[in-house]
């Protein structure tokens, strides 16, 4: 793990590295800090917020939610009374792709953006501390409309869309490394998301992105693969072809490694796969070497794993331990996220799917077929 970050990077690096080497008391550092925000909000009072500290008396107090409570603890939020679930106004309303059901509607307050800014600059940033060659050029943004539709909040009206393209359009660089095209420019094709829409911006991608100077790629993994793809059927080139690009940051989607970066490797040469594990709620943890894991984000959130075992902190998971990700943010306590998660050692662990019946008999399978591997 690095010690130290070039270039003035460290002030968003230092405090992921800090967690990784002493995951204990960054959790509890964490929680300290969430119940603060907590604690102004009538169901953080409720509940004891500002009684105690302890991980264990948290546990008694609050208990876990899915979706299912949160579209009900929200609903004073979308009438202009964020107060008790929230310690802060929403700056804006994001959606999410909807891959495993219906998308889900969720607020983002500023810490949120705050804090999905930082963290989600840091596959980024880690990636240029280790190879500083690649400060100057251009990333290719393949992220998804960020207007879709409008909810209404109280007495006003606000657009909302998907998280990538809203966070794209909130934060459209990072130092030099501008995004292209700018997420307005996505924006202006519309929210379709049928093929003709894709091939709308993707076309639109590739016309301002032609004559620049490009080292990376950042988006949807599914997304960033079919605009390779559309490049060799409309212009007959790889994107390899156009540019020099490293680095293909990317999002969204299970075992990434196994699925997507061979095919990156194909279309785009010999680039880094560099994961990050995100979702609307949040950036919970981003790959931090050439090893095909992420490792956690513990400055920021806070993590429970139920496993077979019972409840665990997702640092004291040994390796092979495995079970379903709970996460605590800065708007949402003790969040069933719906991720089953594995420990693969030294605070290095992969996603491997939603906690759906199908997904964990294909890792019990995988497990019995490569145990004397693992």
């Amino acid at each position: 793990m690095p010690d130290a970050a070039p270039f003035g990077l460290g002030s968003f690096l230092a405090p992921w590295y800090e967690g990784l080497k002493d995951p204990e008391e960054a959790q509890a550092n964490t929680l300290r800090n969430l119940l603060k925000q907590y604690s102004k909000t009538g169901y953080g009072v409720e509940h004891g917020a500002e009684r105690f500290q302890g991980v264990d008396d948290y546990r008694l107090s609050f208990p876990v939610i899915d979706y299912g409570d949160l579209k009900t603890l929200l609903e004073p939020v979308k009438e202009g009374d964020h107060h008790h679930f929230l310690s802060e106004p929403p700056e804006v309303w994001v959606m999410t792709r909807g891959s495993t059901g219906v998308p889900k509607v969720l607020p983002a307050t500023k810490t949120h953006l705050q804090q999905i800014l930082s963290c989600g600059a840091r596959a980024l940033l880690n990636l240029l501390s280790r190879n500083p060659e690649l400060m100057a050029g251009k990333m290719l943004n393949l992220s998804l409309p960020s207007r879709v539709a409008e909810i209404q909040a109280g007495k006003d009206t606000i657009e909302y869309g998907y998280s990538s393209g809203t966070y794209s359009r909130l934060f459209p660089s990072l130092g030099d490394a501008l995004l292209v095209p700018g997420q307005e420019e996505v924006d202006r094709l519309g929210s379709g998301i049928k093929k003709r829409d894709w091939e709308e911006r993707f076309r639109l991608v590739y016309q301002r992105a032609v004559d620049e100077s490009v080292f990376a790629a950042i988006g949807v993994a599914p997304v960033i693969r079919s605009f390779a793809r559309y490049l060799k059927r409309v212009h007959g080139k790889k994107p390899k072809d156009l540019w020099e690009v490293k680095a293909i940051i990317c999002t969204s989607v299970r075992k990434i490694h196994v699925r997507y970066a061979p095919l990156f490797r194909k279309y785009f040469g010999e680039v880094s796969t560099v994961e990050i594990y995100s979702a609307t709620e949040g950036v919970f943890a981003q790959q931090l070497n050439q090893l095909p894991y992420v490792s956690p984000n513990y400055d920021t959130y806070l993590f429970e794993v139920e496993t077979g075992r019972g409840l665990r902190m997702l640092h004291e998971l040994e390796r092979g331990e495995w079970g379903r990700l709970i996460v605590s943010t800065c708007m949402f306590p003790r969040y069933d996220i719906g991720d089953m998660i594995e420990a693969m050692g030294d605070n290095y662990f992969r996603v491997f799917g939603r906690a759906k019946l199908a997904h964990i008999l294909e890792h019990r399978l995988y497990r019995a077929l490569f145990k004397w591997f693992l």
